[in-house]
């Protein structure tokens, strides 16, 4: 985790403390203190240096002295207090989906609650269904809840990952023992989480690239070092597994560690059927075990009779088949994205201002970009009156002159009401070029109630696409009871996008629905979902999602001409 990553993490805990405490006024400051943290484009110990804290927008003298005493000693005596000010286990029970401030604030006072373990015993015994306002119901939901959150622990966002992975590549990439390097696994894979890490090295040299690699700065254990396996810990715990091949073999074992287990068993079986045998260290002729390839994953897969296979679809779902057949898709890539069409502003919620956002998308090469701030009637993130629209609409306008690299187009992230109807009259929506609609409330209702709310927005003359579909969030919130075959039934009837999300927490659309909603006809849209600048980076995760359900770029509408993305529900 970077530095301005930790503070920033600092800052969001200080402010959901002051949220239990009921001072919202400064928990709002420390939140969006942090959000501006998190989107600082240089090292906040370059700005500290410079005396220049109080200049990071948001940021006022009293936050400036907590991020100079992180800065200084590694913690903040503000969130230590903090933290015993409140009784025991709260903080760790506002971790479970469902559970927010006032609830654990409840069990701790009235059931006299310490932690998460007595939670769950507690409610296994139905005592907490003899508090108010909770029932047999939201005792379940609490016990599915907590089981999920303790089977996540050990697993890392992909999107936390990947740019631990870039700078191990890199890291690694300047050894001049090092032929090649490249993390395999579900990494390599684009799983939308991660257990841990295979870095593979091409070398013929394994102590000089071992020695380099047990190095590297992050490292906070050195579990185990030998002179073809390594394992160390980094410092936000994520294990890292080392392994030097000779060049020969690399493809062999490449291929192997890639994974998935299921595609690799059946690849297996095929081999024997075939008179092959193929593990990590090459593919032999099973009767002579003579070498037949091993030194890259093309040949070894041509060598069975199959076309090579992108790691994001090697899942065993169909794609050997595909492969022998010839059926296998031209997957949709990053080089081949026009645009992102899921953007906010400070507007709303977000933490930087329209033009950022802008000068972010001509640096990235976007050809078009959807500013998607939220509607009115979602009140916890600022969402925009009718008022303000206009007056965001009138600087899109400007800006759209004075940057003629891009084309902004003027949208809305328009919340699904309750009735299915939307949070603007069509009047307002009818002026605007792209229109999202979404639902971020009444995720307890059931499953008629909430698709049909969603088929009624499908059906709005004016709504393009609709966002994180499931409303799901990676680790933290299932995805709310939702009859996809009947929504994407519609979408295909009605020509309405459906969004892939790319934030790392949502990744919604998944990769198995995107591939499901291609099969029925739907076209899907990306979008980075970005609330600062940096998150526009995000997008690429969208991209892996849309890879791995077997999208190609005409299922992607990111990767259309703009005429053609505007008109295609006229």
């Amino acid at each position: 985790m970077s530095l301005n990553a930790e503070i920033s993490k600092t800052l969001y805990e200080i402010g959901e403390i002051l949220t239990i405490k009921g001072d919202r006024f400064k928990s709002r400051a420390y939140n969006t203190a942090a959000q501006r943290v998190a989107a600082l484009p240089e090292n906040i110990s370059a700005v500290a240096a410079r005396g220049e804290l109080e200049k990071i927008p948001s940021v006022g003298k009293s936050i400036a002295l907590t991020i100079s005493e992180y800065l200084e000693s590694g913690m903040s005596s503000v969130l230590l207090d903090l933290r015993d000010s409140l009784p025991p286990g709260v903080l760790r029970m506002i971790e479970i989906e469902g559970i927010g401030p006032k609830l654990a604030m409840r069990f701790s006072k009235d059931l006299d609650i310490t932690g998460i373990e007595e939670l769950e015993a507690a409610a296994k015994r139905q005592q907490l269904r003899g508090l108010k306002g909770l029932g047999p119901k939201k005792e379940e939901n609490i016990i599915k809840a907590i089981s999920e959150y303790k089977n996540r622990s050990t697993r890392f966002l992909l999107g936390e990952v990947l740019p631990i992975i870039q700078g191990i590549l890199t890291y690694m990439g300047d050894n001049n023992a090092v032929r090649r390097v490249e993390v395999a696994g579900s990494a390599r894979r684009r799983k939308e989480t991660v257990g841990d890490l295979d870095v593979l090295v091409s070398s013929n040299e394994p102590e000089k690239v071992t020695e380099h690699f047990v190095s590297m700065p992050p490292i906070v254990r050195i579990l185990g070092q030998g002179p073809t396996k390594s394992t160390v810990v980094l410092k936000n715990m994520l294990q890292v597994d080392l392994r030097v091949i000779l060049p020969e073999s690399y493809g062999a074992a490449l291929q192997y560690f890639t994974g998935s287990k299921e595609h690799n068993v059946n690849l297996r079986t095929i081999g024997v059927k075939t008179g092959l045998k193929l593990n990590e260290y090459g593919l032999y002729d099973r009767e002579t075990d003579e070498l037949i390839a091993a030194e890259d994953e093309e040949t070894i897969y041509e060598s069975m009779g199959m076309r090579w296979m992108p790691p994001e679809l090697r899942e065993n779902t169909g794609e050997i088949e595909a492969s022998i057949e010839g059926r296998l898709p031209d997957l949709v890539s990053l080089d081949q994205i026009r645009g992102d069409l899921h953007l906010h502003t400070d507007y709303s919620h977000a933490a930087d201002p329209l033009e950022h956002l802008v000068e972010k998308a001509v640096s990235m090469g976007h050809e078009y970009i959807a500013i998607t701030d939220h509607s009115k009637g979602l009140a916890i993130a600022k969402g925009l009156s009718e008022k303000k629209l206009v007056k965001l609409l009138k600087e899109i306008e400007a800006l759209d002159e004075e940057y003629p690299e891009v084309r902004i187009l003027t949208g809305t992230e328009c919340d699904i009401k309750g009735d299915g109807s939307m949070d603007y009259s069509n009047e307002i929506l009818s002026q605007l070029d792209f229109v999202i609609a979404s639902i971020h409330t009444g995720f307890q209702n059931n499953e008629e109630k909430l698709t049909q709310r969603m088929i009624d927005a499908i059906h709005n003359p004016y709504v393009k696409a609709i966002g994180h579909p499931t409303g799901r969030l990676i680790q933290r919130r299932s995805g709310y009871a939702l009859n996809l075959e009947r929504v994407f039934e519609t979408a295909a009837e009605q020509d309405v996008f459906m969004e892939i999300n790319g934030s790392p927490s949502r990744l919604d659309l998944t990769d198995v629905n995107a591939r499901r909603a291609k099969e029925m006809g739907v076209k899907l849209s990306l979008g980075s979902d970005a609330h600062n600048v940096p998150q526009m980076e995000f997008l690429p995760l969208g991209v892996s999602v849309a890879r791995r359900g077997w999208l190609t770029q005409e299922d992607v509408v990111n990767t259309w001409e703009l005429e053609k993305v505007l008109d295609y529900r006229k």
